[in-house]
């Protein structure tokens, strides 16, 4: 039977950059020297699970560049070679090029090789100076470290499988051949364990093997080493012993089993036929024992990993709900008026049980937002050294869990504010050291949850935000009026007025306050709001505010003629009746209501949609009053209905794109409602030509 292995090739390259993250976080521990053995120990792996599996699925351009990375990091691994920041640097633009090779590999297309060449001569070229030029000492613990055993008889490997190794995707068959390769290899099969054959299980493993592997002339002496590589995937799924064999007891053994005819096979590579992909199962490409488990955010497949925990979770909730199911159905077949209190408490235990199947659900699309952070390590790195400056990145509160589509699009605007502190916040090491500062300067990102929503924070120890010129420059642009008095919070965030920059030069990383309104804009796309807070001197921290989900929100339910609104309920301030006294106009048409001691606009909901309202007397009215923009306005509706969470259905999928409109959801008595974007809608209203009313 063949298998076409074409359908694990997806499940390969999410594996495989699992792995990738393994290798750079691994790389990066080890550039600032804070790496114990296990970490090296963990990227050889890595590298070494990505080459084999790409060999698997004859993806030989991954195979071979991956083969010389393998090659340097071993005799890091040896302590053949010192882990240099040359040699870092090198692997980390290796893992670069191994991400833009699975890329081509997920599209199907053939990758460009240029870059990859460049690199793999490079590190051709780090390898061969192992030969000529010396390294750097070894230490005292590297002296005295064991020498890997050798030995020129050969091995006793005893090996048996657990019965449910072949579900892992591992093959024997390749084991062996891996094994013959080292030398002349002789196998005794143990089948004392096969059940009837009505009783065996295919996909089961019944078979034990005693294998010698003995040295030859043409091969020379086996390291242990070696061997135990080829068990590496399996050393958690069976029983393994590896002892040495002596020389005489060897010799004697092969006579005597000449002699006797042994029912011992001998194997050699030869002697084994090649396996072809189609006859074979998919190899395992992840180092269980040595490589964290990490759920991995694929969003170019839009999968994620799910928690068993969540999923059984979730199959304990749908077991709940049937067995409501059952007990109303059960009871409607028999239903009388005495069963009416039963039936209501059948109706509010369905209620919970929904309930907690929705957050069941909910719950499996939350993912540790240090799947955004992750990138952060390697941004840091790379542009400290561009700049010359010594920054050291510090991660907190990375378990916080967000919904996977807030967290692919948080992304961007993360990156450019990092990019921010990197370039314009932190000073230069002289400049930090003049002003009496550490010359390593400290980045923070800190997630942490409050109320039904994430914060996160970006803050820096560099120089803040220069007030002055940042009023200067808001001024000669004609956004602040020379005699005008802001406070300070207002003069801070003039920095995400589109086009606002106080850089002195722009460079090609960023200019503080370069493409902010774009910060800005992305995360009030989101629901979210971005604030700036600094002291001079001392450095300055965004704190971004995000609802932890996109799928679902709590509403606020509002009624303008015969038609239904929603309103998020992070947008609302605060609800009320109208006081038409408190009522004025702009310029003869525009109306505002002054609320204590601020006026606000006021946005007739009907006039916006053009629907027929109830009434058009202000006095017979209520005012529901929003935020959007950065400031407040006024909702003119007819009614305010109930609280609910409400899920949001796309309009720009199923429809088109609506300004004012965020989405739409379906009530309980089955009719559409719209949830208004409080943004879009305000705009939106400055667009609408108002009619003159009399209140």
């Amino acid at each position: 039977m063949s298998i076409d292995l074409s359908q694990f090739k997806q499940t390969f390259i999410e594996e495989s950059d699992e792995g990738l993250d393994v290798l750079e976080s691994g790389l990066l521990a080890l550039d600032s020297g804070t790496a114990d053995d296990e970490v090296i120990h963990a990227v050889f792996r890595a590298a070494h699970s990505i080459k084999g599996g790409a060999g698997t699925f004859s993806l030989n351009e991954i195979a071979n560049f991956t083969h010389v990375m393998e090659t340097l990091l071993d005799e890091m691994r040896d302590g053949r070679r010192a882990i240099s920041k040359e040699a870092i640097n090198l692997l980390l633009n290796s893992v670069d090029v191994l991400r833009e090779l699975m890329a081509a590999a997920r599209d199907d297309v053939t990758p460009s090789m240029a870059r990859a060449d460049e690199v793999k001569q490079q590190l051709d070229a780090l390898l061969a100076q192992s030969d000529d030029e010396p390294t750097e000492p070894a230490t005292k613990e590297e002296t005295l470290a064991p020498v890997p055993e050798r030995t020129q008889s050969g091995w006793q490997i005893n090996f048996r499988p657990h019965e449910h190794m072949l579900k892992t995707g591992n093959d024997t068959l390749r084991m062996f051949k891996e094994l013959a390769s080292l030398g002349d290899m002789e196998t005794t099969c143990d089948v004392s364990m096969v059940p009837e054959f009505a009783l065996m299980d295919p996909e089961l493993s019944y078979l034990s093997w005693s294998i010698r592997l003995m040295s030859n002339e043409q091969i020379g002496s086996i390291d242990k080493a070696l061997i135990e590589e080829i068990f590496e995937w399996v050393e958690d799924d069976c029983d393994l012993s590896i002892e040495p064999l002596d020389a005489q007891i060897a010799t004697a053994d092969r006579v005597q089993r000449a002699e006797t005819g042994s029912a011992t096979s001998t194997v050699t590579p030869d002697a084994i036929k090649p396996v072809s992909p189609e006859e074979t199962s998919i190899v395992s490409t992840t180092a269980s024992k040595t490589i964290p488990k990490k759920k991995k955010l694929s969003t170019e497949t839009g999968s994620i990993r799910v928690g068993t925990d969540k999923v059984d979770s979730l199959i304990n909730m749908v077991g709940e709900l049937v067995i409501t199911q059952s007990m109303l159905s059960q009871m409607g077949d028999e239903f009388s008026m005495d069963k009416l209190e039963d039936l209501r408490e059948g109706l509010a235990q369905l209620e919970r049980n929904t309930r907690e199947l929705q957050e069941s659900v909910m719950r499996i699309r939350m993912l540790p937002i240090s799947f955004s952070f992750q990138r952060f390590p390697r941004l840091v790195h790379d542009l400290s050294q561009k700049l010359s400056k010594k920054i050291e990145l510090k991660m907190t509160g990375e378990q916080t869990e967000l919904d996977k589509t807030v967290m692919e699009k948080i992304g961007d605007p993360m990156v450019h504010l990092v990019r921010n502190s990197l370039d314009h916040g932190i000073e230069l090491p002289e400049v930090r050291r003049a002003a009496g500062k550490d010359e390593i300067g400290i980045i923070n990102l800190n997630a942490y949850h409050q109320g039904g929503f994430i914060i996160i924070e970006i803050s820096d120890d560099g120089a803040g935000l220069p007030k002055d010129k940042l009023l200067a420059k808001a001024i000669e642009k004609g956004l602040v009026s020379p005699d005008e008095e802001l406070a300070d919070e207002k003069i801070y965030d003039l920095i995400f007025h589109p086009g606002f920059s106080t850089a002195d030069q722009v460079s090609d990383i960023s200019g503080r306050g370069v493409g902010m309104d774009v910060v800005r804009k992305n995360i009030k796309e989101l629901g979210g709001k971005v604030g700036v807070s600094t002291e001079p001197g001392k450095g300055t921290t965004f704190t971004i505010r995000l609802p932890l989900t996109l799928a679902i929100l709590d509403g606020q339910l509002v009624r303008v003629g015969n038609e239904t609104y929603i309103i998020p309920l992070v947008s609302i301030i605060e609800s009320l009746e109208i006081e038409t006294s408190n009522i004025n106009s702009i310029a003869g048409m525009t109306e505002v209501y002054k609320m204590r001691d601020d006026y606000i606009p006021l946005v007739r909901l009907y006039e916006v949609f053009d629907v027929q309202p109830q009434t058009t007397r202000l006095q017979d009215c209520l005012l529901v009053v929003v935020e959007g923009d950065g400031g407040k306005a006024g909702i003119v509706v007819d009614d305010l209905l109930s609280q609910q969470q409400v899920v949001i259905k796309s309009l720009e999928t199923n429809y088109k794109r609506l300004p004012g409109i965020s989405g739409a959801t379906i009530l309980g008595d089955g009719t559409v409602a719209l949830i208004l974007d409080m943004s879009g809608l305000l705009a939106l209203a400055k667009e609408v030509e108002p009619v003159k009313y009399y209140a």
